[in-house]
């Protein structure tokens, strides 16, 4: 398994991977089929995150030259809070359990000291037990609870807010 920051090389693979996720996770932000992204569109996000000085980028999961998870991180340069970035994660089903988020999350905090981020954050659905047990395993804490804040197959559902200091 390699982990890495993504490259324009991998526009196409990346459409295709999140729209995988998507399928196969039941919750992730957007529905299966609802994100409409083009690899033009995707190209454009990976370009403005290589600029100098951008606080943002993605980490991919590679297995086989293959793209099998990747990490978002979404972070800005406003002087008050550019110490800070939002995070979301997504693994292909057959790979997940098996160490890729612990892999990625791992990347993301080498990259997040050089880079100055000192608080990474990100929302979870209480109920997605995995992904909470990742993120507290991973040293993030619980700060809150976000009620009613998704709605999935017709039903509200409640997300913690969670962070971590570096």
């Amino acid at each position: 398994m390699k982990i890495r920051e993504v490259t324009l090389n991998d526009s196409a693979e990346m459409v295709i991977l999140m729209k995988q996720v998507e399928k196969e996770a039941e919750y992730m932000l957007f529905e299966p089929g609802e994100r409409n992204i083009t690899i033009e569109q995707q190209s454009k996000t990976i370009e403005s995150m290589k600029k100098e000085g951008s606080k943002s980028t993605i980490f991919v999961a590679e297995d086989n030259d293959k793209l099998v998870g990747f990490l978002v991180v979404i972070g800005n340069n406003i002087r008050r809070t550019q110490h800070q970035v939002y995070l979301v994660i997504g693994i292909l089903k057959e790979y997940r359990g098996l160490g890729v988020g612990t892999q990625l999350f791992t990347q993301l905090h080498k990259w997040a000291l050089e880079h100055d981020i000192h608080r990474l954050e990100l929302t979870v659905v209480t109920e997605n037990e995995a992904g909470v047990a990742l993120y507290k395993k991973m040293g993030y804490k619980i700060e809150g609870v976000k009620k009613h804040s998704i709605k999935i197959k017709g039903e509200y559902a409640d997300q913690y807010y969670m962070a971590k200091l570096l």
